[in-house]
């Protein structure tokens, strides 16, 4: 058995320990923000932070996350600065398709727990693990520019 907490719940697993940490959210707590982009940890899709820092659950074993906390889109907004993000994004229209948009909501407040104010080049490096196929970079910019200020 593995425990593990996640979105403020403790959860005992009965799961290989190699298991991926996505698989576990996806299929056994029925947590399906996190996404399967790639599998090798590129397109950042699957995005979920793991003691507060954005981790690749799709290449993380559950054994990694055993006896931690791990938060998911699914409950990212409980967290001021989630809710902040969260927010800008729908003021800006970030989505397209909305298939990356948890793993870059993900990332984009770990960038700003670590950089409360981060510069446009200081966003596009942090965020570069983080594959939009639509394209919506500028808005996704313009978004953690304004949860950064706090509008």
């Amino acid at each position: 058995m593995i425990s593990i907490t996640v979105n403020e719940q403790q959860h005992e697993l009965d799961v290989p320990e190699d298991m991926p940490l996505l698989w576990v959210l996806r299929d056994k707590l029925d947590l399906i923000g996190p996404k399967f982009g790639c599998g090798m940890a590129q397109c950042g899709a699957c995005t979920v932070h793991l003691n507060g820092e954005p981790i690749r659950s799709c290449v993380t074993p559950i054994s990694v996350a055993a006896g931690q906390a791990v938060t998911t889109i699914e409950a990212i907004a409980k967290d001021a600065v989630g809710k902040r993000v969260q927010d800008a994004w729908v003021e800006e229209n970030v989505p397209q398709c909305g298939f990356c948009q948890a793993g870059q909501i993900m990332s984009a407040v770990g960038l700003l727990k670590t950089n409360p104010n981060p510069s446009d080049e200081e966003i596009v490096t942090y965020m570069e693990g983080n594959l939009c196929r639509c394209g919506t970079y500028n808005r996704i910019r313009s978004a953690i520019h304004k949860a950064a200020q706090g509008e």
